[in-house]
């Protein structure tokens, strides 16, 4: 008995893609973008495979409201550096939160998806604001 394994053709995939909206008002920042990088990959489908990109879009609002747990406000920080010497710039969570709380999210989400060639494209459905306005297009078909 052979057995046949299903692909799904990249025209399906993109006319099946729906739009989730996520208040993060009080979510823990470390549980909602695990659940936010399951729904960019795809994995919540039936259809899901690997190496295509089967996400759907997601639209967070309230970013500013979001929370996390223990001591991380005081204990966390995001680095970055310029490539120059001495070009290491080390931001505190609770500064980067006052100056743009979307990056928070952003960055949260970035570091939990794989690290190929599918990660700017998953990245581009991602809408993230800080407030309840949203000025997003969605496309329909």
């Amino acid at each position: 008995m052979t057995q046949k394994t299903y692909l799904p053709s990249v025209i399906d995939v993109e006319k099946q893609r729906k739009w989730h909206f996520i208040d993060a008002t009080n979510l823990v920042l470390g549980r909602l973008s695990t659940k936010i990088a399951i729904l960019l990959m795809g994995k919540h489908k039936k259809e899901f495979t690997p190496h295509m990109d089967c996400g759907d879009f997601v639209v967070i609002t309230n970013t500013d409201k979001i929370r996390i747990t223990g001591n991380k406000a005081e204990d966390k920080f995001y680095f970055r550096h310029s490539g120059y010497a001495h070009g290491a710039k080390v931001i505190p969570y609770k500064r980067q939160m006052e100056n743009d709380s979307t990056h928070v999210v952003y960055l949260a989400v970035k570091r939990m998806l794989d690290d190929n060639k599918l990660r700017d494209r998953r990245l581009k459905r991602l809408r993230l604001y800080k407030g309840e306005q949203t000025d997003f297009k969605q496309k329909t078909n």
